[in-house]
């Protein structure tokens, strides 16, 4: 029943976002409408669900909005092309492999230097990807407001399925791939904030699990 009302609730969403506009990262210039993206196997790091490379050509120019549906309600994300077209390629890619549909957020964080919710981990906080990574899309002048949507990472060049939504700021060196920004349920971040972190330091797993149902795109 829950995941039903959620459901409504992210089609109203829908007709909310067709007129929602929202700032953007710095982009990118990508003179082309497409560009090549470099997709490396990581066989020490084996795909955690079933999921394909993706293809090594992206679009380069436009936006794409992002469905969310969770326990705390849904969320749409809109994805900025010409921005990161590799990153969003990917995200798009795993969205349409399902491979986000049913799985959990393992860390909120909440201090005076980061307020963030990371997902994208299949198995436990950092670790359970799709079986490959590839480079950063980064100037240096990327800045991380509430509401931005960024791929984490465990070092340079190492994105795969990992990502954070700010719920609040994030004070932290423009290391991570801007994909866009949340323009329509940031109240369902609230309340995953206001449900508290199970760790003293406000960072770590949440009280009550973060799920996120389904994904989809448009």
């Amino acid at each position: 029943m829950v995941r039903k009302l959620s459901l409504l609730v992210a089609a109203g969403l829908v007709a909310t976002t067709l007129t929602t506009t929202t700032a953007s990262a710095t982009p990118a210039h990508h003179p082309k409408p497409v560009v090549k993206c470099e997709f490396t196997p990581t066989p020490e790091n084996p795909a955690a669900k079933p999921v394909r490379i993706p293809s090594p050509t992206a679009k380069a120019k436009g936006t794409v909005d992002v469905y969310f549906v969770t326990n705390y309600g849904p969320f749409v994300v809109r994805m900025d092309r010409a921005n990161a077209p590799c990153g969003v390629h990917n995200f798009v890619h795993l969205v349409k492999s399902r491979f986000y549909d049913f799985t959990q957020c393992f860390r909120l964080t909440n201090s005076a230097r980061l307020g963030v919710l990371q997902c994208g981990d299949i198995y436990r906080q950092e670790e359970g990807g799709p079986g490959y990574k590839f480079p950063d899309e980064v100037t240096g002048n990327e800045t991380y407001p509430r509401g931005t949507v960024a791929y984490g990472n465990q070092g340079p060049g190492t994105n795969g399925s990992e990502f954070f939504v700010v719920h609040s700021f994030a004070n932290i060196d423009p290391n991570y791939t801007v994909l866009g920004h949340v323009i329509a349920g940031m109240s369902t971040f609230d309340r995953m904030v206001a449900a508290g972190i199970a760790d003293p330091d406000q960072d770590g797993p949440p009280v009550k699990p973060i799920r996120i149902y389904k994904v989809w795109s448009f």
